[in-house]
């Protein structure tokens, strides 16, 4: 090769390498829906569908429902076949029972997944997801909806930095008015409402304090419907210096949604109410990291349901970072969820 020639194509490959990267780090991700029945199925296409990050391909669900969802959302309904062999990250978003299926099914496809929580109504189910992604060096990422909430992210730092000093307790709440359409749904279930709400506190519990040692529920039929679904609920979690108690009701007759959730530590406090839009206090008995002595109002940036979630998922399948939440804390929560809602060990719904 002449000196001149390879002084050419040096040249170009030196410039080429950064536009190439830059072109791999901005490059849309081929995004597809199996289900789109989940409550929070319509936010998450609508979100695939505008964002830059991501290509949508389209939705797969036959129901009269999923379809309703996708015409009113001008995305495109095409067969699952289609759905797993165009796309790269597959987001399950069906009825939960159908969840674990879907998912195993695209992994192996190959498919990196966001799988819509619970995700699985069985520990051997979720244990056989996480294996799999492993062996396969796939992402699984769960929907749990407040990952990416600045108040929890706040409360973390906290806990992670010490300046609340060591975490004693943990208090948290989540309740709504379910409409009673959707309660043979949740039914399904042994554990009702904690299966399906209180799992979002739970997920915050362990990825703040760990596995806890022992799990003791109570679940209780309490509202007027003839139903058998578990509406109102106690959790608490044990810690070796640290107690979480977490309540739950499906029977909220007002309008706002109460929800909340606070630690307590031996040097200070911190409690997230309400979670959406999200107003975070602390309290602590000498200054801190960024904080002051006494009680103060922790400035917060706007919160919007799952976009973090998303624009995380798809940094991490282009190789820009990893999953904030890793495999084996997935399944910590996953197993901390079907214990709490007494389902540990159940293969299907009840």
């Amino acid at each position: 090769m002449h000196r001149r020639s390879f002084i050419q194509r040096t040249c170009t490959a030196a410039l080429l390498g950064p536009m190439a990267l830059a072109a791999a780090q901005n490059r849309r991700v081929r995004i597809g829906f199996l289900g789109a029945v989940h409550s929070h199925a319509a936010a998450k296409i609508q979100i695939a569908r505008d964002s830059a990050d991501w290509e949508l391909i389209g939705v797969a669900d036959s129901t009269t429902a999923g379809e309703a969802t996708a015409k009113r959302l001008n995305v495109k309904v095409l067969p699952p076949d289609e759905i797993l062999a165009k796309a790269e990250v597959i987001a399950i978003e069906s009825a939960v029972r159908d969840q674990a299926k879907l998912a195993l099914l695209a992994l192996k496809a190959g498919k990196h997944i966001h799988l819509e929580k619970p995700g699985a109504a069985a520990l051997p189910e979720f244990t056989q997801l996480v294996n799999e992604a492993r062996e396969r060096r796939l992402l699984l990422q769960t929907g749990y909806m407040w990952r990416h909430n600045p108040g929890f992210h706040k409360i973390f730092e906290a806990v992670r930095e010490g300046w609340l000093g060591d975490v004693v307790m943990v208090r948290a709440h989540m309740s709504n008015n379910l409409a009673p359409s959707s309660r043979a749904e949740w039914a399904e279930f042994k554990g009702g409402s904690m299966f399906e709400q209180g799992s979002h506190m739970i997920d915050a519990i362990v990825r703040l304090l760990g596995k806890p040692r022992q799990i003791t529920s109570t679940l209780r039929t309490h509202g007027s419907s003839t139903d058998t679904l578990k509406d109102n609920n106690i959790a608490i979690l044990e810690y070796p210096k640290a107690t979480a108690v977490l309540t739950n009701s499906s029977l909220q007759r007002t309008a706002a949604p109460q929800r909340s959730f606070e630690v307590i530590g031996s040097e200070g406090w911190a409690k997230l109410e309400p979670i959406e839009q999200p107003r975070l206090q602390i309290e602590l008995r000498q200054a801190a990291g960024p904080y002051a002595k006494g009680a103060q109002e922790v400035p917060l940036s706007r919160f919007e349901r799952y976009v973090g979630d998303f624009v995380e998922l798809a940094a991490a399948v282009r190789g820009e970072r990893q999953l904030s939440v890793l495999l084996d804390d997935e399944l910590l929560v996953a197993e901390a969820t079907l214990r709490a809602s007494n389902m540990h060990w159940t293969q299907a719904p009840c």
